[in-house]
Order: C-alpha cells, then sequence, then structure tokens
C-alpha cells in the first residue's frame, strides 16, 4: 500500500555532480550563513552543495599517498562531547578534527558528571569555561544540541541527538550519492527500516527532498511515523512496491534501544517482510546502489550477500565521505574564529 504524493520541484541549483567554481555561491561568509550545523532543515540547496564541493577537495587528499594531513585548525581544540554510544561517528570526527591539524578531545558520557547528576546546562557551561573553538555534540534527547548551542560561545556541529537530526550522516549520504551517481537530483530514492526512530531519515529526508528527489518512506505501519505526507514523501507498507524502480535503496537498522514497545512480532518475520534480499532488490533498477548507515544487523534488514556486493553496496563508502564530511564542516565553521577573509 502507498500514499502516492509528487515528488519536489527539482533544484535548479543541484543539476551536476562537478564541484561549482566560487562565483557560483554567495561571496565570502554569506556561502554558509550559519554560526552551527544543527540540522538539514535549516540549510538551502546551495549551502549543501557548497558542503559537499569542500568535502570532495579532502576526499581527494584522504586519498593521496601523501601525508594525510592539514594545518588549517592548528592551535584550535575540538571537542567531541558524545552522551551517546558511538563508534563510527565518534572517530570519524576524531579523524577529521586531527587531520586538520586540531587538538582533539573526547569526552564520553560514562566518564562525565552527568552521570553524577550534574544538569546539560551546567555541563555546557563547563565546556565553554574551557575555551573550546568547535563542540561535537551526541546525545539521546532531541533538542539537547540545541540547548548546549544557545549556551556556548564557539560553532556546535550535531552529531546525532535523540529522534530529531544527525546533518553530517544526510550530507555524507548525499555526497556519496553524488560520486555514485553522477548526481544527487531527479532519483528516486528508498527510505526502508526502522524510520519512526532513525534521525538519519529524518535527515536525509529533508536533505534529499531539498536537493530535488523524490523519497519514499518504506516501513511497517508502526514504524512509519504520522503525518509523513508533510515531509513531501510517499510512504509504502510493502517492500517490493517502494523498492520499484528505485535508483538508490537506503536500509535503516532496527533500533531496538528506541523501542519501548511492541513494534513488531519478531526479527525474522520483519526479514521476511522488509529484509533486503537479492530477489527484492531486483525490484530497483538494475545499477540501483544499496546504503547503510551502520551498524548493520545482517540477515535481519539486510543480506550479507547485498551489504558485501563492491558494485551495489556503498557501506565502506559512505565511511570514507563521512571523514571528509566532517573535516568540511570543521573547516567551514570555524573560518571566522581564524579570521579567514570574508568569514568575518
Amino acid at each position: 500500500m502507498r500514499n502516492r504524493l509528487p515528488p519536489p520541484k527539482r533544484s535548479a541549483l543541484m543539476t551536476s555532480s562537478s564541484i561549482r567554481p566560487a562565483s557560483d555561491y554567495p561571496p565570502g561568509g554569506d556561502a554558509f550563513r550559519h554560526r552551527h550545523l544543527l540540522g538539514i532543515a535549516p540549510l538551502t540547496p546551495w549551502e549543501i552543495s557548497y558542503i559537499l564541493d569542500a568535502a570532495e577537495e579532502w576526499v581527494e587528499m584522504n586519498r593521496s599517498g601523501a601525508a594525510k594531513h592539514d594545518d588549517r585548525l592548528a592551535g584550535l581544540t575540538i571537542i567531541n562531547a558524545f552522551f551517546e554510544n558511538s563508534t563510527r561517528t565518534l572517530l570519524s570526527f576524531e579523524i577529521a578534527g586531527k587531520r586538520l591539524g586540531a587538538d582533539v578531545v573526547n569526552m564520553h558520557a560514562a566518564q562525565s558528571s552527568v552521570k553524577k547528576g550534574e544538569t546539560l546546562i551546567d555541563t555546557a557551561m563547563t565546556l565553554n569555561a574551557m575555551r573550546a573553538d568547535a563542540i561535537v555534540i551526541r546525545h539521546a534527547s532531541s533538542g539537547a544540541v540545541q540547548l548546549i548551542a544557545d549556551k556556548v560561545d564557539c560553532p556546535v556541529l550535531n552529531a546525532g541527538d535523540g529522534r530529531h537530526e544527525h546533518p553530517t550522516q544526510a550530507l555524507l549520504d548525499a555526497l556519496t550519492i553524488r560520486r555514485r551517481k553522477g548526481r544527487v537530483e531527479g532519483l528516486t530514492i528508498a527510505i526502508c527500516g526502522d524510520v519512526l526512530h532513525s534521525r538519519v531519515a529524518r535527515s536525509n529526508i529533508l536533505a534529499l527532498t531539498l536537493l530535488g528527489n523524490e523519497v519514499r518512506v518504506v516501513a511497517p505501519p508502526t514504524l512509519t511515523p504520522p503525518a509523513m505526507e508533510r515531509m513531501h514523501v510517499a510512504t509504502f507498507t510493502d517492500m517490493d512496491e517502494g523498492l520499484k524502480d528505485a535508483d538508490v535503496v537506503m536500509m535503516l537498522r532496527l533500533q531496538n534501544e528506541r523501542m519501548d514497545g511492541a513494534y513488531l512480532p519478531s526479527a525474522r518475520e520483519y526479514h521476511a517482510l522488509y529484509g533486503l534480499t537479492p530477489a527484492r532488490l531486483d525490484k530497483a533498477k538494475p545499477d540501483a546502489i544499496v546504503m547503510h548507515p551502520g551498524p548493520m544487523n545482517r540477515g535481519v534488514e539486510i543480506d550479507s550477500s547485498i551489504a558485501d556486493d563492491p558494485e551495489r553496496s556503498t557501506i565502506t563508502e559512505q565511511v570514507e565521505m563521512g571523514v571528509a564530511v566532517r573535516m568540511a564542516c570543521l573547516d567551514i565553521l570555524t573560518r571566522r574564529k581564524r579570521g579567514v577573509p570574508g568569514w568575518n
């Protein structure tokens, strides 16, 4: 079953995968008007494009045989304050900061005073007193990153807050799609699985519709958020129908840790109805790519044969693009602090 809506209008700014010349963007600091990166929602198509183009340069450096290092953030201190467990995102931000020459400090929730009863506001004031030059926040509560951003004097990057947003994941996914498909507009993209609990899904829906794609949400009724039509997507409860002629298939992990009720009968039944198998992937276009933000539940939402297929799967490439995108974000958000001309 489905609820079909017309796809959003294509953005005239997103018609090519090529890196745009500087003249295509507003001058100086107007190319990215935001002090923080808290979500995709406040961004314009050309601001997303600006970040993706900046990230392309870091992809090339990271792939080069030379030393993967740049000193533009030398002397700056970046705090990765993760109040929620993470492996990929924390490691990616740490590598990004260090490759730009910054001093990177990781703060884990299990080692923080929050466990001793300190309020989030007190923690924000403590971090601010340490005079960090950028703070990366991951938190289990929606809105927590905004609260901290309101209390500190430096740029804040959202590394995932509750069910709200995960903006750098959506940006790295957009970059991966652009590099694999040659463009990131005019595509049919199916986002499948636990959409209800997924901040990754929310950020991707915002970014990919903004860039002029037809986005479908494919999920059981119990894992489909209400009022999805407000986000300009088509909703499907039948996996085969939702994947039909898709250019991109983006699978999501079942987030059992966020489920406080009986959303599914069993993992086995979920796989039978919504797991990505070779037969189901055949419903998509022959050159469709498969994405997953990780970590994967192999044999639940995705078969190993698909996850490990180098021609169709982009999962490891997404990890690689994550470092480049986060390098671009840290660079852009600290330009005012560094006195880069046009960013004051």
